[in-house]
Order: C-alpha cells, then structure tokens, then sequence
C-alpha cells in the first residue's frame, strides 16, 4: 500500500476474507481535524478503502475492476486518539454492483461510525 492513501493514514489490514474485512486507522495528527478529534472524511476513507478491498475478494481482477461510486456515513462518537477498526460486510453481491455495510468502532466495541458503501464492477476493456 506503499504511496497510496492508505499509507498516508496509517490504515492497516487486519484480515481479508470474502464475508468480512476488518482494517484499522490510527486516530492521530494525520486523520484529525482542526479541533483534534477524528475526521469524518478519514472515516469515510477507512470505510470505502474497507468495501473496496472487500468486493475485489468476488471478482477476478484480471478481468475487471471495482470502484466505490456511492458512499454514506453517520458519525455517531467523537474519538481524539488510539485506533478505530473498521469491520466491512457484504448486503449485496451482484455482477454489475455490491453494497457493503461498514462498521467502524474503537477499542472498547463502541460504534464511532456506520457507513454504506455501492461499489461498482467493471469489465475492464481488452
């Protein structure tokens, strides 16, 4: 994940698994806003980066591609420091599309974040 944004936040896989992927992101000075706690858009990066890798587990990426092309979030706790988990699982998995809910909690299971990822699957083209 060298040079992407993933490195930038800190974000780290956990486990990789069709049915459920758990990544983490540090809460620190690269995933804060001005007022020191965690940002909503780094959420929203640790939970389309979490559906994202979680639907390239149903497709043969040799033949095609996959992009978040819809993303939601409610954030339902604020957090200044230590390590959020996000915990992605698939609703739909379809040819063309998935849906993927995300849960990101901290280290006490507290839910900081549910979020709704649509993930389109492209051919890619010869």
């Amino acid at each position: 994940m060298e040079h992407t944004l993933l490195e930038s936040l800190g974000i780290e896989t956990i486990s990789l698994d069709k049915d459920l992927v758990v990544m983490t992101m540090p809460v620190d000075k690269r995933t804060h806003q001005p007022l020191g706690y965690l940002h909503g858009g780094a959420s929203v990066a640790l939970a389309e980066t979490a559906a994202s890798i979680g639907a390239c587990l149903h497709v043969d990426l040799d033949k095609f591609h996959v992009f978040g092309i819809e993303i939601n979030a409610n954030h339902i706790k604020s957090k200044k420091d230590g390590t959020v988990t996000a915990k992605a699982k698939p609703i739909h998995v379809g040819k063309s599309s998935m849906v993927w809910e995300i849960n990101i909690v901290d280290e006490e299971d507290n839910l900081i974040c549910i979020s709704r990822c649509t993930v389109a699957v492209v051919p890619k083209k010869s």
